[in-house]
């Protein structure tokens, strides 16, 4: 996980994996003989150089506590605003701005905001904007995942109209966005049916924290020989309460369903202010 491990620490890097002259990189710690390593097996779940399993679990919670901290006062700014946030996130290319564009177009008359989280570039949001949607990008540099004080301050420059959709189209990664509440409502994890049946195996902590998860690209599946009931096996394998719903972005088949569970999810926001 990104809180604890260094990622873009080019110390950090060298001390543990020897980089070759022919482009291979090599562990130089946990020696194993046999054909598969495993760094997560410890009690923090994540494998640091010269890192104790007790010193990143302290590094961690430190870091996670502050932004639960910042966390909070953003979902109590959105309560009072009975605004409904959504944090789409997946891995880069499931099409989730394409997804944001259109849902967009078929929420006439809904007020909402989006923001959108990338590494570099205004590109996402400039194609937001093109739609008469107000949006924020949030550039993170080196960062893999938005964090709460980054939605805090985009909040600040969007001013959320009361009884309106925020959506935060998180970093492209299935990884580090995970472990980092934003304040929102609910997590929506975007998968392309061209990623694989096996993703929610591989990547399990970002589908146990989704609370519904968007089979995108539906149209796809004939050409690309995918069992769509496999993905949604696996889904419920690492998270049996998840909901899921089939859809294409670009065809517009299954939108009913995404766009109703959107007009459902801010009438009980608004209900229970």
């Amino acid at each position: 996980m990104c809180t604890v491990c260094g990622c873009g620490d080019a110390a950090t890097l060298d001390r543990g994996f020897h980089f070759h002259a022919d482009g291979t990189i090599h562990a130089n710690h946990h020696h194993h003989h046999g054909p598969d390593l495993h760094f997560g097996l410890g009690a923090a779940g994540v494998s640091v150089p010269g890192m104790s399993q007790a010193r990143l679990i302290e590094v961690e919670t430190a870091i996670l506590s502050k932004n639960d901290q910042l966390a909070a006062v953003n979902r109590a700014r959105l309560a009072v605003l009975r605004t409904l946030a959504v944090n789409l996130v997946s891995s880069p290319g499931s099409g989730k701005t394409t997804l944001l564009c259109r849902t967009v177009g078929e929420l006439q008359g809904v007020p909402l905001a989006v923001i959108e989280g990338d590494q570099q570039t205004a590109n996402d949001a400039e194609r937001i904007r093109a739609t008469g949607a107000p949006a924020v990008q949030v550039n993170t540099g080196k960062g893999c995942h938005l964090d709460a004080e980054m939605v805090a301050r985009a909040m600040d420059a969007l001013a959320p109209r009361t009884g309106s959709l925020l959506f935060i189209e998180n970093v492209g990664n299935l990884v580090c966005p995970a472990g980092f509440d934003l304040g929102e409502d609910a997590k929506v994890a975007v998968l392309s049916v061209t990623e694989g049946e096996d993703k929610p195996l591989k990547y399990p902590d970002m589908f146990t924290a989704a609370r519904l998860a968007l089979l995108n690209k539906i149209d796809l599946a004939p050409y690309c020989d995918v069992d769509l009931d496999l993905y949604e096996a696996n889904l419920r394998r690492v998270n049996p309460g998840i909901e899921i719903i089939r859809l294409s972005a670009r065809t517009g088949e299954g939108f009913g369903a995404w766009t109703g569970w959107l007009r459902a999810q801010l009438l009980a926001k608004a209900l229970a202010a």
